[in-house]
């Protein structure tokens, strides 16, 4: 079946197509022809000034292959436009090196601070991986088959069908009422701190998960609990992000823990230094390293930028943010 489109959809419309690719092979390989793809070698994406890049798919890529086949369908845009994710492989470039389309291949932990539009760059990339690591079958250890989207897999002996899964994730940002939380890890650059983070047990509710983790990263007890935002995020696997707000008694600050490597409470004017800055210092291994936050994409960013009129009962502003 093909589906013709009018050049701008309706949200309602815009998904009702967007699952008429994922579950039809026949559409999906129609609208192949005329989408777009975001290409990848070895989960790097290809960027050009910062920004991920798509390529018309009207081109035959690699050496006497046709490898459109294998893109894994991201999403549709308004204007109906499908954008897929594609790994070139090493039939058209050899490293991350490689020049195409006039375009790099860049690390996506390396480019994490230089995108302005990570989103389908993050969802191309925990994609890609998941099908590379999903190749068979957990009860027949036989192979896989995924159908055209890439949305699932089949075992053909079993009849399983596999779909992309992630792990859900608690993001909180504390107050105690005139300061903030914020903590950094041992893996993190120098000088970044960000909003506490931990992943979820089986069985937990986000609640429990939130005031567990409080707990056994900086032994505080959240008191109030509000949720933000969510967001979908790559590393170390395919996370789902749901970020909060909590606040705890000004009175029980104490920080204790050995799992981070420094936490520490910071003023609204600290927040408001931090977010000025909106690269990594050009040498973060100086001393002092300084004090910067994760990127204003990153949903720990839209918490600290949240936390003055979220917690604070008065910023002297009549701009939404004052930096």
């Amino acid at each position: 079946m093909v589906v013709a489109l009018a050049p701008c959809l309706s949200r309602v419309v815009s998904f009702r197509y967007l699952m008429t690719l994922k579950e039809d092979d026949e559409a999906c390989r129609h609208a192949l022809k005329s989408g777009t793809l975001l290409l990848y070698h070895e989960l790097a994406p290809l960027l050009r000034q910062s920004r991920p890049l798509f390529a018309v798919t009207n081109v035959e890529l690699g050496k006497g292959k046709e490898l459109i086949r294998e893109a894994v369908l991201l999403g549709c845009r308004e204007t109906g436009v499908p954008q897929f994710a594609l790994d070139v492989g090493e039939s058209t470039a050899q490293n991350r090196n490689t020049q195409l389309c006039n375009g790099v291949f860049t690390d996506l932990r390396k480019a994490f601070f230089l995108l302005t539009e990570p989103e389908a760059s993050l969802a191309g990339q925990a994609l890609l991986r998941w099908h590379q690591t999903h190749g068979f079958c957990s009860a027949t250890g036989q192979p896989t088959v995924r159908n055209q989207s890439g949305s699932q897999r089949v075992c053909p002996n079993s009849g399983v069908t596999y779909y992309p899964q992630m792990a859900p994730v608690v993001i909180v940002l504390v107050s105690d009422g005139s300061r903030c939380l914020l903590a950094r890890q041992r893996s993190f650059p120098t000088g970044m701190y960000s909003a506490l983070a931990g992943f979820c047990d089986l069985g937990e509710t986000l609640e429990e998960a939130l005031r567990r983790e409080l707990a056994e990263e900086v032994g505080l007890e959240a008191e109030d609990l509000r949720y933000s935002a969510s967001q979908h995020w790559p590393f170390p696997q395919s996370s789902f992000m749901v970020a909060c707000h909590a606040t705890v008694s000004p009175h029980k600050t104490q920080v204790s823990g050995a799992e981070l490597e420094d936490a520490r409470w910071c003023s609204l004017e600290e927040i408001q230094a931090a977010l000025t800055i909106r690269k990594p210092p050009h040498n973060p291994e100086a001393q002092p390293p300084g004090f910067w936050i994760p990127p204003a994409y990153a949903v720990a960013n839209r918490l600290i930028q949240e936390w003055p009129f979220v917690i604070l009962p008065v910023v002297p502003s009549s701009k939404p943010y004052p930096w």
